[in-house]
């Protein structure tokens, strides 16, 4: 029996798929629903899953933006009778830890990815580790990307990055625009891994830190790693799952 309640996006095309869902499904309160319903894009997905993960229900996404990666396509003639059939995929987020300038700290979870970015015209002067063991002394770039599997086949696609595969449990460190070493591609690092980034350059060359869209400016010290604590239900149709989706990906960018 499914008994969802629907989060919609303020889009045309989200309240479209909400009026048709109210006329064919009963829409019930939080508390009381055995399902999510998330109509919009990714980026609504996102916040949708950080917002109400703590009711521990599973999530179903329809996809009412552009590309929409984590969500299912509406179908007026399929999408009620694959809520029934769809497999639940588990996600566990990176949890990025920052100390700025000023030496607060400041904590968000992140599904896809950390972004480490330039915050000014000068080039980010960072150092990387994993544990006790330096990744690269200094990277000059725009920034740095760790990505989940998960988030392998977002931004850190567009930067030629990795596409992992779901449960490789391996994490991508990418460079944004790598001016020295010129050459380093990154690296693909276990997701046991305690990842620590440092800005050598505070006053010259800030920084800032978004955990998917959460963002704190002038980072000193950045600590991620895989929270397994955490846990995100998502639901796919049988014919779309999420592995399916990494799949296809990692097809096209070989023959591309």
């Amino acid at each position: 029996m499914i008994n969802p309640h629907i989060l919609f996006d303020n889009t045309k095309q989200s309240k479209k798929i909400k009026n048709y869902l109210d006329h064919n499904i009963k829409n019930v309160s939080l508390n009381r629903c055995n399902l999510i319903i998330v109509i919009g894009g990714d980026g609504f997905m996102l916040s949708s899953l950080k917002k109400y993960n703590k009711y521990k229900k599973p999530f179903y996404g329809i996809n009412a933006g552009s590309y929409g990666f984590l969500m299912n396509k509406f179908s007026s003639k399929s999408t009620i009778r694959n809520l029934s059939k769809a497999k639940q995929v588990s996600i566990s987020p990176l949890e990025m830890s920052v100390k700025n300038k000023y030496n607060k700290t400041k904590k968000s979870i992140a599904i896809n990815e950390v972004s480490i970015l330039r915050q000014s015209r000068q080039t980010a002067s960072l150092e990387i580790s994993n544990g006790s063991q330096k990744i690269i002394k200094k990277l000059v770039s725009d920034g740095v990307l760790i990505s989940t599997p998960a988030g392998s086949t977002a931004y850190n696609m567009s930067v030629y990055g990795p596409i992992l595969n779901l449960d490789s449990k391996k994490l991508s460190i990418r460079p944004i625009s790598a001016f020295r070493p010129r050459r380093w591609k990154g690296r693909i690092v276990s997701d046991k891994s305690k990842i620590t980034i440092k800005n050598l350059n505070i006053n010259k060359r800030p920084i800032s830190a978004v955990a998917d869209n959460y963002e704190v400016r002038n980072a000193k010290t950045i600590s991620i790693s895989i929270n397994k604590r955490v846990k995100f239900n998502l639901l796919y149709d049988s014919n779309r799952s999420l592995q399916k989706k990494i799949k296809i990906e990692q097809i096209r960018k070989e023959t591309n």
